[in-house]
């Protein structure tokens, strides 16, 4: 696994991921049926270090519809990082932000790497989350 260090930049580009509106990501794939119903029956679910990810063994098309959708945040981020940080600290400080963003019954990933359902409670998130 590669390791990610974070400076004081993070808390930089957390705060320009929000006014960025770094949920362009996350818009783009609400308008999708396919991740919708995914996403809802705990397919897939909010990575810690700002992708999505496959929750257990899913079908061929599940897991090309998370490929393609990874490598359209990847480009976001790439785009919206450029100058102001590295991509995986943008990554990063989006997956503070989609994690919150959760709704009850959906998955997402835990500090310590495993899957969570979400709860009426606040999710767990990273202590370095902005």
């Amino acid at each position: 696994m590669t390791k990610i260090r974070f400076s004081s930049s993070v808390a930089f580009i957390g705060a320009v991921a929000l006014v960025l509106g770094a949920g362009a990501a996350s818009a783009q794939e609400a308008r999708d049926p396919a991740y919708a119903a995914a996403r809802s029956a705990g397919q897939v679910g909010e990575q810690r270090d700002g992708y999505l990810g496959v929750v257990g063994s899913q079908s061929a098309a599940v897991q090309a519809m998370v490929r393609d959708l990874n490598n359209k945040r990847r480009a976001i981020y790439t785009e919206k990082a450029a100058g102001k940080g590295t991509i995986e600290e943008y990554a990063f400080a989006t997956a503070c932000r989609l994690i919150s963003q959760t709704s009850p019954g959906e998955k997402y990933q835990a500090p310590d790497g495993s899957w969570q359902t979400r709860t009426g409670a606040p999710p767990q998130r990273d202590p370095r989350c902005p």
